[in-house]
């Protein structure tokens, strides 16, 4: 595994060696000694899974205590990124990635920025992993197409649960 800096400090991509051979394919998607050489020390309490069709828009969510570590384990999202540390001199910017089953790239998304996905593909099955347990006392949600924050999502009328329509601009 390749674990590399991204724009912010401790939001991190992690490139999986795909081993393809007649068969088909392995990937190894965690490894606690990987992360601990990189000075990172999680401790994950939680796995979820979600599914969604094309043009499904899930998030923007955060709070202040959990980590995530993201992957799109079938089909191909749009990931999103945004640094909500008012402190931050980095304060609502924003980073995209592309997930994907075929690149196997997983971002690790520390407390206190917000994360949200599109569904690129057909249908996806989205991963993660985290180091709270779920506290929706302490859960935040940011609009979506916030216009302080002016993500370029790929698409303008996106699917929404009702949560997220309902979010409110900061």
């Amino acid at each position: 595994m390749v674990i590399e800096q991204t724009e912010f400090n401790k939001v991190f991509l992690f490139k999986q060696h795909i081993h393809k051979d007649h068969r088909g394919t392995f990937v190894e998607t965690f490894n606690l000694d990987e992360l601990k050489e990189k000075g990172i020390k999680i401790n994950f309490v939680r796995d979820c899974i979600s599914t969604s069709k094309k043009n499904v828009l899930r998030g923007i969510h955060y709070d202040n205590k959990t980590w995530k570590l993201i992957q799109c384990m079938f089909g191909k999202i749009y990931f999103v990124v945004v640094d909500m540390r008012k402190d931050s001199s980095q304060y609502l910017k924003w980073q995209h990635f592309i997930l994907s089953d075929e690149n196997r790239h997983q971002v690790l998304v520390p407390p206190n920025f917000g994360n949200g996905h599109l569904v690129l593909s057909e249908n996806c099955i989205f991963h993660y992993k985290m180091s709270e347990y779920y506290d929706p006392e302490n859960e935040k949600t940011l609009k979506w197409d916030d216009p302080r924050v002016n993500i370029s999502w790929p698409i303008k009328e996106p699917i929404l649960s009702e949560k997220d329509k309902n979010a409110k601009y900061l």
